[in-house]
């Protein structure tokens, strides 16, 4: 999930990503077609495009790269190829199946090897003796009911780290979802609320419910069929089983039979919100083209499960969506907590298209009812009259700003220089090349919002931008150096 890249850095570069329309296929890495980027310079019209990973933003764990304008030689492309087909799974998913079953029936005793993260059948165990193994005691039913127990969490922040629900989340969330009467649940990038569902299904205590896990770490593709899990990139909306893997979504999605359909997403939170708002576009599209009744929800309901700070982007691609006040923690996470104080709380929240009141958070857990706001909020987040609503994110009490008129952090100040609220040690007045729109210097806008940004620059521009040199790094970086100086 994941090139997080900064709007723009010290040489006066920003990068964006473009969505593709039409059907020009993108080139392909190991984790599906890749992303188009355009690289973009201060001041210019128009930077260049290149494809990167989608899934990384670390070149060590995927390298690819390629100009938009590159023509790939016949003999590059077929590297290419065979260097995805090395990369992929040793098995495909009916092969897994087909291992699984044999493992459980096992008479002898049963090996996982957990520098391979593999279910060994005998005839493999001699070529692993020298690895790390879990033992037949280690491997019970409950076990391998509970993959994401057995399974090592990927850690690598730059591409596909796992951080796994607390129990005490992930119960919330179940609950809320039967409360509200949904019976299936489509699980992007949440295994442990996969597991759940189908751990109370065994139980027998509650009403049943479906789900279907889609995620990119095909690992669990040894434990779940064909009809439970789908190896799946939400970055890029790429299904790695093809044709048949989307038509088990289509099928999961279809609510001819009256069960009520809900999507939950705990995406890496390196990624970037524009393709996974597309790809959850795409999948509430295809909800909605199964849809029979006419006059009813044209939306898709979604849980998307992301740090409070992504709020304004990810509400710039759902503006339906209202970001709630619980607090989401891991187990895995060594700060994504439950129970801390002030800065320490988690920042992960629930964005939703759900009504805000349906949504119940825990009294017992500091949650309180704000009726103005008309939904549950942290004990801590005190409405503000002036504002009308109740206004912090990160669960400290904020306060209100006359000047600002808004309610801003309570260890921000207002600056008269900059005439906003800040630290106070922020840099003070507009740091030149950090804020403001590439496209036209303006402070009130970015690049992607600028009103200019489509339109033709004057001939003189346009015959000099055409006429000079692409400037090299040290080149723009001694301009940039003169220009201060004078």
């Amino acid at each position: 999930t994941n090139m997080q890249l900064k709007e723009s850095d010290e040489d006066g570069f920003g990068i964006e990503i473009v969505l593709q329309q039409g059907d020009r296929k993108a080139p392909s890495c190991v984790h599906g077609p890749t992303l188009l980027f355009e690289k973009v310079c201060k001041g210019e019209e128009k930077g260049r495009r290149f494809y990167a990973c989608s899934a990384c933003r670390d070149r060590k764990e995927c390298n690819f790269f390629q100009w938009e304008d590159d023509k790939v030689s016949e003999a590059r492309l077929l590297a290419r190829e065979e260097e995805n087909r090395s990369k992929m799974p040793p098995f495909t998913h009916q092969e897994y199946c087909s291992r699984f079953r044999k493992f459980l029936a096992l008479p002898l005793g049963r090996r996982f090897c957990q520098d391979c993260q593999l279910l060994l059948l005998p005839g493999e165990w001699e070529i692993h003796a020298s690895h790390k193994m879990s033992q037949a005691d280690d491997i019970t039913e409950a076990r391998l009911s509970r993959p994401s127990l057995m399974l090592k969490p990927l850690e690598n922040k730059k591409s596909n780290a796992q951080y796994l629900f607390a129990d005490r989340s992930c119960h919330f969330l179940l609950d809320t979802l039967a409360k509200l009467g949904y019976r299936k649940v489509l699980c992007v990038g949440t295994p442990r609320l996969h597991e759940l569902i189908k751990l109370r299904n065994q139980e027998g205590k509650s009403d049943p419910m479906k789900s279907l896990l889609l995620d990119i770490d095909f690992r669990y593709a040894q434990f779940y069929g064909t009809d439970e899990f789908c190896h799946y990139n939400m970055f890029n909306h790429h299904f790695f089983g093809g044709e048949a893997a989307s038509g088990v979504l289509r099928a999961f999605l279809d609510e001819e039979d009256g069960e009520k359909v809900i999507m939950v997403s705990d995406p890496p939170f390196g990624g970037l919100v524009k393709p996974l708002a597309h790809s959850f576009s795409q999948i509430s599209e295809t909800w909605r083209k199964l849809q029979t009744s006419e006059g009813g929800v044209v939306e898709m309901p979604i849980v998307w499960i992301f740090p409070y700070f992504f709020e304004p982007r990810i509400l710039e691609c759902f503006p339906s969506f209202t970001m709630l006040d619980y607090q989401v923690d891991y187990d895995n996470h060594p700060l994504y907590k439950h129970g801390k104080t002030g800065r320490k709380q988690s920042p992960v929240r629930l964005f939703t298209n759900l009504t805000p009141r349906d949504v119940v958070l825990p009294r017992e857990e500091g949650y309180r009812f704000c009726k103005v706001c008309a939904r549950y909020v942290w004990s801590g987040n005190k409405h503000c009259t002036k504002c009308n609503l109740c206004p912090s994110k990160d669960g400290r009490v904020w306060k209100h700003c006359s000047e600002c008129q808004k309610c801003v952090k309570p260890s921000w100040r207002h600056c008269q220089s900059c005439a906003r609220c800040a630290l106070p040690d922020h840099p003070c007045g507009n740091s030149p090349g950090l804020e403001g729109c590439f496209n036209c210097g303006s402070l009130k806008h970015k690049r992607r919002a600028c009103p200019l940004k489509d339109k033709r620059r004057t001939d003189n521009n346009r015959s000099k931008a055409m006429n000079s040199k692409r400037m090299s790094g040290a080149q723009r970086r001694a301009n940039k150096l003169k220009k201060t100086t004078e």
